[in-house]
Protein backbone atom coordinates (compact mmCIF):
# COMPACT_ATOMS: atom_id res chain seq x y z
CA UNK A 1 0.00 0.00 0.00
CA UNK A 2 1.47 3.25 -1.30
CA UNK A 3 1.74 5.67 1.61
CA UNK A 4 2.95 9.22 2.44
CA UNK A 5 3.43 10.60 6.45
CA UNK A 6 4.67 14.62 6.50
CA UNK A 7 6.06 15.98 9.32
CA UNK A 8 8.15 18.50 11.05
CA UNK A 9 5.14 21.45 10.51
CA UNK A 10 4.73 24.15 13.34
CA UNK A 11 4.63 27.67 14.27
CA UNK A 12 7.00 30.32 13.35
CA UNK A 13 7.60 33.81 13.73
CA UNK A 14 8.09 35.86 10.15
CA UNK A 15 11.47 35.09 8.84
CA UNK A 16 11.85 32.08 10.41
CA UNK A 17 12.66 28.69 9.23
CA UNK A 18 11.08 25.32 9.37
CA UNK A 19 12.47 22.19 7.77
CA UNK A 20 9.28 19.44 6.65
CA UNK A 21 9.65 15.59 5.43
CA UNK A 22 7.65 13.09 4.33
CA UNK A 23 8.29 9.64 4.64
CA UNK A 24 7.27 7.41 1.50
CA UNK A 25 6.19 3.73 1.96
CA UNK A 26 5.12 0.91 -0.41
CA UNK A 27 6.37 1.75 -3.36
CA UNK A 28 9.80 2.02 -5.24
CA UNK A 29 10.64 5.53 -3.99
CA UNK A 30 13.27 6.30 -6.45
CA UNK A 31 11.06 5.60 -9.60
CA UNK A 32 8.88 8.64 -8.54
CA UNK A 33 8.66 12.42 -9.06
CA UNK A 34 7.96 13.83 -5.66
CA UNK A 35 6.10 17.32 -4.99
CA UNK A 36 4.89 19.38 -2.39
CA UNK A 37 1.64 21.75 -3.00
CA UNK A 38 0.00 23.31 -0.05
CA UNK A 39 -3.25 25.07 0.73
CA UNK A 40 -4.50 27.92 2.88
CA UNK A 41 -8.16 28.22 4.08
CA UNK A 42 -10.53 29.33 0.89
CA UNK A 43 -7.56 29.10 -1.58
CA UNK A 44 -6.77 26.41 -4.09
CA UNK A 45 -4.33 23.89 -3.53
CA UNK A 46 -0.59 25.34 -4.96
CA UNK A 47 2.38 23.90 -6.31
CA UNK A 48 5.16 24.57 -4.04
CA UNK A 49 8.41 22.34 -5.50
CA UNK A 50 8.66 18.85 -7.34
CA UNK A 51 11.34 17.49 -7.84
CA UNK A 52 11.96 14.41 -10.64
CA UNK A 53 13.61 10.69 -10.27
CA UNK A 54 17.26 12.61 -11.02
CA UNK A 55 17.18 15.40 -8.47
CA UNK A 56 15.79 18.11 -10.51
CA UNK A 57 13.97 20.44 -8.70
CA UNK A 58 11.56 23.26 -10.13
CA UNK A 59 9.31 25.62 -7.69
CA UNK A 60 6.66 28.00 -7.64
CA UNK A 61 7.46 31.41 -8.35
CA UNK A 62 6.47 32.26 -4.55
CA UNK A 63 8.79 30.38 -3.02
CA UNK A 64 12.26 30.50 -5.27
CA UNK A 65 15.28 31.31 -3.52
CA UNK A 66 13.50 30.55 0.20
CA UNK A 67 12.58 27.05 -0.27
CA UNK A 68 14.56 24.27 -1.47
CA UNK A 69 13.30 20.77 -1.76
CA UNK A 70 15.51 17.36 -1.65
CA UNK A 71 15.33 13.65 -1.26
CA UNK A 72 16.96 10.74 0.18
CA UNK A 73 15.99 7.88 -2.05
CA UNK A 74 17.61 5.48 0.47
CA UNK A 75 15.59 6.91 3.14
CA UNK A 76 12.34 7.14 1.09
CA UNK A 77 12.26 10.39 2.20
CA UNK A 78 11.65 13.57 0.87
CA UNK A 79 12.33 17.35 2.40
CA UNK A 80 11.20 20.95 2.11
CA UNK A 81 13.54 23.48 3.76
CA UNK A 82 11.78 26.89 4.21
CA UNK A 83 13.51 30.06 5.41
CA UNK A 84 12.59 33.30 5.53
CA UNK A 85 9.13 32.69 5.95
CA UNK A 86 6.64 34.71 5.51
CA UNK A 87 2.56 34.90 6.72
CA UNK A 88 1.51 34.26 3.51
CA UNK A 89 3.22 30.99 3.02
CA UNK A 90 0.75 29.82 6.45
CA UNK A 91 -0.64 26.65 4.80
CA UNK A 92 -1.78 22.99 4.79
CA UNK A 93 1.60 21.30 3.11
CA UNK A 94 1.17 18.10 1.82
CA UNK A 95 3.40 15.44 0.00
CA UNK A 96 2.45 14.32 -3.12
CA UNK A 97 3.92 11.17 -5.66
CA UNK A 98 3.58 10.21 -8.96
CA UNK A 99 5.23 7.02 -11.42
CA UNK A 100 7.57 8.79 -13.91
CA UNK A 101 10.61 10.43 -13.73
CA UNK A 102 8.63 14.00 -15.01
CA UNK A 103 7.06 16.34 -12.57
CA UNK A 104 4.11 17.93 -13.66
CA UNK A 105 2.58 21.21 -11.79
CA UNK A 106 -0.78 20.71 -11.87
CA UNK A 107 -2.29 18.97 -8.56
CA UNK A 108 -4.55 16.57 -10.30
CA UNK A 109 -1.41 14.54 -12.14
CA UNK A 110 -0.38 13.37 -9.19
CA UNK A 111 -1.69 9.63 -7.45
CA UNK A 112 -0.49 9.58 -4.00
CA UNK A 113 -1.22 12.53 -1.02
CA UNK A 114 -0.23 12.33 2.69
CA UNK A 115 -2.72 13.71 4.50
CA UNK A 116 -0.83 17.26 5.36
CA UNK A 117 1.29 18.99 8.04
CA UNK A 118 0.03 22.79 8.73
CA UNK A 119 2.47 25.43 8.91
CA UNK A 120 1.38 28.62 10.80
CA UNK A 121 3.87 32.19 10.15
CA UNK A 122 2.69 34.88 12.74
CA UNK A 123 3.62 38.58 11.67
Amino acid sequence: QVQLVESGGGSVQAGGSLKLSCAAYGYTYSDYCMAWFRQAPGKEREGVAAIESDGSTSYGDSVKGRFTASRDNAKNSLYLQMTSLKPEDAAMYYCAARSGDFCYAAANMYTTWGQGTQVTVSS
